[in-house]
């Protein structure tokens, strides 16, 4: 999923671009998938909940699939636009103030940090490695460009925290006995974390 090859037997095979992995994960309480090690999870860069379908939605999927009308599909991007677009998320600018923000962000999970607030120890084992913080400002990138904007900010952060951050944290028995699940957790991380941008307009209005 790295190296983006495969090997079969002596033979390695370079896959083409645009390459990215999805995978299906089912609730927690249900059997049927094997869980990956959190080595391979922090490999995926999103960790998107989908829930049940809406009423309307249902109906559709039920109509969609029990007749024998095949649905029509277009592509929506060719593999070379969509190349284009990866590069010109990156090349979207980013202030220092922001990477501060995304560091801390992630630097807070950690419950071996001398700085890690005191709910991060009780309710975290594991926290998150450099790769969610390099995804956070990607994936806000991406955001921004989405919201019509050509540069990022700590907003765009927090949009995607909960994406990036859910899969990449291990809670601990507290906090599963509390009902505290991993989106409560960043929920409580971004309320703590301050943004650097916002303390130092207040010290200048205090002067």
């Amino acid at each position: 999923m790295q190296e983006r090859h495969v090997t079969v037997g002596s033979n390695t095979y370079r896959l083409p671009e645009p390459f990215f992995v999805l995978a299906t994960q089912n609730p927690i309480e249900q059997e049927g998938t094997y869980p990956l090690p959190e080595a391979q999870l922090d490999r995926f860069m999103f960790n998107v909940v989908v829930n049940y379908p809406t009423a309307a939605e249902e109906l559709m999927i039920l109509k969609q699939t029990t007749g024998n009308q095949k649905p029509e599909l277009e592509a929506a991007l060719t593999g070379r636009q969509i190349l284009a677009l990866q590069e010109v998320v990156r090349k979207v600018p980013v202030a220092e103030h922001v990477f501060v923000y995304a560091r801390d962000l992630v630097r807070a999970t950690r419950p071996g940090e001398a700085t890690a607030p005191k709910f991060i120890k009780e309710y975290l084992s594991w926290g998150a490695g450099p790769r969610a913080g390099q995804f956070l400002i990607l994936g806000a990138k991406a955001r921004a460009i989405l919201e019509g904007r050509f540069h990022v900010s700590t907003e765009d952060i927090k949009s995607v925290a909960h994406a990036v951050l859910r899969h990449r944290i291990v809670t601990t028995f507290q906090a599963d006995s509390k009902g505290l699940a991993p989106d409560d957790i960043i929920d409580m991380l971004i309320e703590h974390v301050p943004n650097q941008l916002k303390n130092q307009a207040k010290e200048a209005a205090k002067g």
